[in-house]
């Protein structure tokens, strides 16, 4: 029997167990989007189910790196894909990825907002020419 490494958290009333092999999953997926072209595949796809050569058109660069880009997201299950005639078309498993990216878009924006006004607050940068 395989023993798993678990963490018990405490929100409010409610205990929740949180085991390492979700805390792989999530590092998966996280790797899977750890790419600039993976993101914006996935944020074309939120408007929907594309076929390849609509990804290609949309994303740009080579055939060839937008498949490896699929197949990555595929293997990590991000996308599925179903094949109809000649065209392969693609879609995300769950749409509530986009509202991760959302989030995550909130959240730099956030930090964004502190650090300028940070250096607000420090005013303009001394002349460091000599």
């Amino acid at each position: 029997m395989e023993k798993t490494v678990a963490s018990i958290l405490e929100y409010g009333n409610i205990l929740i167990i949180v085991n390492a092999s979700l805390r792989t999953f999530k590092a998966q997926i996280f790797q899977a989007l750890a790419n600039p072209t993976r993101i914006a595949i996935v944020e074309a796809l939120g408007g929907g189910e594309l076929t390849a050569g609509a990804l290609l058109t949309l994303i740009g660069g080579e055939q060839s790196n937008l498949s490896q880009h699929l197949a990555v997201l595929r293997a990590k299950h991000v996308v599925a894909s179903r094949k109809s005639g000649n065209q392969v078309y693609y879609a995300l498993r769950d749409p509530v990825l986009i509202q991760v990216l959302d989030l995550l878009k909130q959240y730099v924006y956030a930090h964004l907002h502190d650090t300028l006004a940070i250096l607000g607050e420090m005013g303009p940068e001394p002349d460091r020419r000599v």
